[in-house]
């Protein structure tokens, strides 16, 4: 399965539960919160000033 930027980030962790620690070194340690059923990668990304692309690409490896 390929992650993508519009995914939620609940939904990269149920499909993809090894992403999370991708997700933690990026410093999104929303892995566990209420917003991570809601918000987007692109969104998250954003919202810590991480660049999504260099974090879609850790994440599809």
């Amino acid at each position: 399965m390929e992650i993508t930027k519009d995914m939620l980030i609940g939904e990269v962790i149920r499909n993809k539960p090894e992403s999370i620690d991708t997700l933690l070194r990026f410093g999104l340690g929303c892995v566990g919160c209420p917003a991570s059923q809601m918000e987007s990668l692109e969104e998250a990304a954003a919202v810590h000033g991480i660049d999504v692309n260099e974090l879609l690409k850790a994440l599809n490896n």
